[in-house]
């Protein structure tokens, strides 16, 4: 493989793993508030994939406003999911929680494929994302550089939110104690429906590009990418938002040069991002921004 096919694999790396990024920023925010790994999250992520598929293709509202729409209507699911699931098990087992989980999981799977079938859907999108640009010997569409910046400014932007504002500042309290939260007269369930709200608006933004560059949809669409997603968020350390970010990019680039290395073994592709996973978590338990202080005093 020369250097510019290199290159190539590295630009579509990097595009995969913005979009496990967005994901699994949901994944890590809601862990640090409430310990809880939420398996409903990748299925949030198919709702904002066929919402936008909706909204542009059967309403017939731009691309953009669709998009919007989507964020919307995802990030008050999400809040509408710990609402009736989660907040009346608060007090409950992880466990309880766990489980619940995974109904609210296969309960949007299958309603899903009641509304809409069972069989894939193409995913049409304006025609912009999937332009090319070439530089040398290099070929990359649109799509491929706004998924890698989109992520990193909505990085920034989270960082800003949690370190540079007093709400911020109420979700690192959560996650660090939440009752001694709940003593201070703050309201937790409100700091916590706003996480829920914004991990669900990432996921679904992370649909919606995975459904651009890979224009297939169906309901179960989010159960393999969400494994990566989380894979990726514990990869990076779970809990830790730009670890979250840097486990994204890490697997994605991993699983396409991987592929491209060893094309006689691409069909365990899917492995070659556990396997590395498996690897560091031998040697790195918290993963890579994990912070070994704190995990011991979680337990």
């Amino acid at each position: 493989m020369d250097g510019a096919i290199f290159l190539q694999q590295v630009v579509n790396g990097m595009s995969l793993g913005g979009m496990y990024a967005l994901i699994a920023i949901g994944y890590t925010m809601v862990y640090g508030v409430l310990r809880l790994i939420n398996f409903a999250h990748a299925d949030v992520m198919m709702v904002g994939a066929f919402a936008t598929l909706f909204l542009f293709s059967s309403i017939g509202l731009p691309f953009g406003v669709a998009i919007l729409l989507t964020l919307g209507l995802c990030g008050l699911l999400g809040m509408f999911i710990d609402r009736v699931a989660y907040r009346p098990l608060r007090q409950a087992s992880k466990i309880s929680m766990l489980i619940t989980a995974i109904g609210v999981s296969f309960f949007l799977e299958n309603l899903f494929n009641v509304l809409f079938g069972g069989s894939s859907r193409f995913f049409s999108a304006p025609d912009y994302f999937n332009s090319t640009q070439t530089f040398g010997q290099i070929i990359i569409t649109n799509v491929a550089w706004i998924v890698p910046l989109i992520t990193v400014l909505l990085l920034l932007a989270i960082l800003w939110l949690l370190y540079r504002t007093r709400y911020g500042m109420a979700i690192r309290a959560v996650a660090f104690d939440v009752n001694t939260v709940r003593l201070m007269g703050i309201d937790a369930n409100r700091i916590i429906s706003l996480v829920f709200a914004l991990g669900s608006s990432l996921a679904a933004l992370g649909g919606v590009f995975y459904s651009i560059s890979y224009p297939t949809i169906d309901p179960l669409m989010g159960v393999l990418i969400g494994l990566k997603a989380f894979a990726a968020a514990v990869l990076g350390g779970i809990g830790s938002v730009t670890g979250a970010v840097l486990g994204g990019f890490i697997l994605g680039f991993t699983e396409v040069v991987a592929v491209a290395l060893f094309p006689e073994l691409g069909g365990y592709k899917d492995a070659f991002a556990f396997m590395f996973l498996i690897l560091v978590l031998l040697f790195r338990p918290v993963g890579i921004m994990g912070d070994e202080r704190l995990e011991r005093s979680r337990f």
